[in-house]
């Protein structure tokens, strides 16, 4: 079992300060949206959000997502009783738009974005996308009496971001330093590094 570490009403599981991440989009062209079978888990208040947002992101969206939205909304239930966001033909995520995009001068083609983020990015709008998908690889959970639970997620669609984040020594947590502040504000985050920083002396001695 992974022990796990805690940062005021945070438990985290201790390889999201020993494991290295960083997304590689020249490579993945942003597949861990396009692939599973179901949507990204989304809190009611997150639904509201992704409904007030649909005027902004309404045409960057494919006519498929359109007509799966005016069917069934911006979310549903899936099997294991989870709200989700909703995906087109078992795959997508109804947000998503591809696009050609620039990264270290590189063009890389037919992108798979998030329309919500881009709206965010572009300040169009204050939501910039659900949680779960904003803290990936990090998977959040309820714990009870006040307490959340955070855990890291190695999926196969990921390989390449965990092979770039080893090469920049770019461990978890601080990949993840602006989604974890908005999360959990800053102060919260200058605890986290506080304890990363005291891991890694007593792994040093």
């Amino acid at each position: 079992m992974t022990p796990m570490i805690q940062v005021g009403d945070v438990i985290l599981s201790s390889d999201i300060f020993t494991e290295y991440f960083c997304c590689d989009l020249e490579k993945c062209k942003g597949e861990c949206c396009i692939e599973g079978d179901a949507g990204a888990p989304v809190t009611v208040e997150e639904v509201s959000s992704l409904e007030d947002s649909l005027d902004i992101v309404w045409d960057d969206l494919s006519a498929s997502a359109q007509a799966v939205i005016d069917r069934q909304g911006v979310a549903y239930t899936d099997e294991e009783g989870d709200l989700v966001t909703s995906i087109v033909g078992g795959k997508d995520c109804v947000f998503t738009y591809y696009d050609d995009i620039e990264i270290d001068g590189k063009c890389i083609s037919n992108c798979c974005l998030c329309a919500i983020e881009k709206a965010y990015r572009a300040g169009k709008s204050s939501f910039c996308k659900p949680v779960s998908c904003a803290l990936y690889p990090i998977r959040e959970v309820k714990l009870g009496n006040g307490l959340v639970g955070l855990n890291y997620n190695q999926w196969s669609v990921c390989k390449c971001a965990r092979e770039k984040g080893r090469e920049l020594k770019m461990p978890v947590w601080r990949f993840l330093r602006e989604p974890l502040i908005r999360r959990f504000g800053s102060e919260w985050y200058s605890w986290l590094e506080e304890c990363a920083n005291q891991l890694d002396k007593s792994r040093l001695s």
